[in-house]
């Protein structure tokens, strides 16, 4: 039975990106639509401000030819439509020529204050049209009133006399309406554009984690060498699927040399066992039948010790790695690296008279100090000279140093053997692995591992010298340090301080 992602985070994508569009959208109308009604009302009476200005000077013209040639009233219209017309095409306004309101009423005139009216379908006249026009009359300049929605700009033309442009701002009103109408329509299909489009990249995301989901179940179901998906796309889903294969291949190596481990455990555990119990019977067969000879004896006891020896090492080591994985905390001191060299050359000197293995150590002439726990460092220099003993060549010396270099202190241990292939640097540093030139040489793979982990511990390093001409250079750098007294005083200085 396929399993499936729950619906969940399809719905919640969805929801997320609608959402962003709404929020997105609405912020865009508030921003927009607001300022767009005051900023077009403002330009409206601008442009009535401004076109009342340019049209008074024909006003002032016509106006003086009229009184000076003593027309009529009532055909004051026709004379002054010109001038009208040209203001209400460049304002868009109705234009009023008022003239002065306190003078008597001329029976022969138009209603009193009343001389052009550009709208002659009405004759409606607000209160603040006049109020607008008599201040025109009283020279105060530019006039500009706004009633409700409409917006009055008046001026003072001649002798007593005024303009008044008067505009409705409902179309304004209008067109902005229009416009938040067409936002609405373009919101509603941008929504519904958004609204696709996360449906179609949810899909394909939760497509890819999908197989994601279904690779990392085979890997539980048939270990780590299911058939994994490939996704070579630069994004974080990639990113995941490309941790994944790591993941995959590091449970191959981690599988691989556990298989090793077990199979190089079960030699190593059989072999000294079977000689133990072979040794014991036949030690024991001597004993019963009265005929036991010396010689014979201690070679029995010899192997039956080598066997034990084998056993002790193995269960020392697996007793050390369960310290790191533990994390038991490590000492920090001074330590003084040749001392530690010293003690652990003295600790092979049998074993290098029966190889006919020299130890050679190469000791500066003062101290050589170094921060860490003694324990564990002497533990790194066991596992890296037992390991030149073992893989290097018969009848040739081994190389043990120390010495101080820009602030570390190194502790190194050099054969003369054929090498590590460049390959195999870092493989031989983890657990379980033991190199292409191991042989048929005892061990388990796990000394250089704990010898690492432990470098690391204390804040240093265990690494393959790689500007070696021949043979291996391993190297133990640690943190370099004064000597007990001059760092205690130190301590002492920092903390006065």
């Amino acid at each position: 039975m396929r399993r499936r992602l729950p619906a969940g985070l399809r719905f919640r994508l969805l929801i997320a990106l609608l959402a962003t569009s709404v929020v997105t959208l609405g912020v865009a109308a508030l921003v927009v639509l607001p300022p767009l009604q005051d900023r077009l009302r403002d330009q409206t009476v601008e442009t009535v401000e401004d076109a009342v200005a340019d049209h008074l000077g024909q006003f002032d013209r016509e106006l003086a030819a009229l009184q000076e040639a003593d027309v009529p009233y009532t055909e004051y219209d026709t004379r002054l439509f010109p001038a009208a017309n040209a203001l209400e095409d460049q304002s868009g306004a109705r234009v009023l020529v008022l003239r002065d309101t306190l003078e008597p009423a001329d029976p022969e005139a138009p209603p009193p204050g009343f001389i052009y009216d550009s709208d002659y379908t009405t004759t409606l006249f607000t209160p603040a049209m006049l109020d607008a026009g008599i201040d025109g009359q009283k020279g105060l300049g530019l006039v500009t009133k706004q009633d409700g929605d409409t917006v009055i700009v008046a001026d003072e033309v001649g002798d007593g006399w005024s303009v008044v442009a008067v505009r409705e701002l409902s179309e304004v009103s209008s067109l902005v309406a229009e416009v938040r109408n067409r936002f609405l329509v373009a919101a509603v299909v941008g929504l519904a554009v958004a609204a696709l489009l996360a449906i179609a990249l949810s899909s394909t995301l939760l497509r890819r984690l999908a197989r994601l989901r279904a690779a990392a179940l085979r890997i539980t179901d048939e270990g780590p060498d299911a058939q994994m998906p490939h996704d070579e796309r630069r994004d974080e889903v990639g990113d995941l699927a490309r941790a994944l294969a790591r993941m995959q291949e590091e449970l191959r190596r981690q599988e691989a040399a556990r298989r090793a481990f077990v199979s190089t455990a079960s030699h190593e555990l059989r072999t000294p066992l079977t000689m133990l119990q072979g040794t014991m019977e036949l030690l024991e067969d001597d004993l019963r039948a009265g005929r036991l000879d010396m010689e014979d004896g201690l070679r029995q006891v010899e192997t039956a010790r080598l066997g034990l020896n084998r056993l002790s090492t193995l269960a020392g080591e697996l007793l050390d790695l369960s310290r790191l994985d533990a994390a038991v905390p490590l000492r920090t001191e001074p330590v003084e690296l040749g001392e530690i060299v010293r003690a652990v050359a003295a600790e092979f000197e049998l074993r290098s008279e029966r190889r006919d293995t020299p130890i050679e150590l190469a000791l500066p002439a003062g101290a050589c100090w170094g921060r860490g726990d003694p324990d564990a460092i002497a533990r790194v220099a066991r596992i890296l000279l037992d390991n030149a003993m073992r893989y290097g060549p018969p009848a040739t010396p081994v190389r043990v140093g120390a010495h101080a270099d820009h602030g570390r202190a190194v502790i190194t241990v050099t054969d003369t053997g054929t090498g590590i292939p460049p390959e195999e640097r870092e493989r031989i540093f983890e657990r379980f692995h033991r190199g292409s030139g191991a042989g048929g040489a005892g061990g388990f793979g796990l000394g250089l591992a704990i010898g690492r982990e432990l470098a690391r511990r204390m804040g240093g390093e265990l690494a393959i010298d790689e500007s070696a001409e021949r043979g291996t250079v391993f190297a133990l750098t640690l943190r370099s340090t004064s000597s007990p007294a001059e760092d205690g005083r130190a301590g002492r200085d920092r903390v006065s301080a």
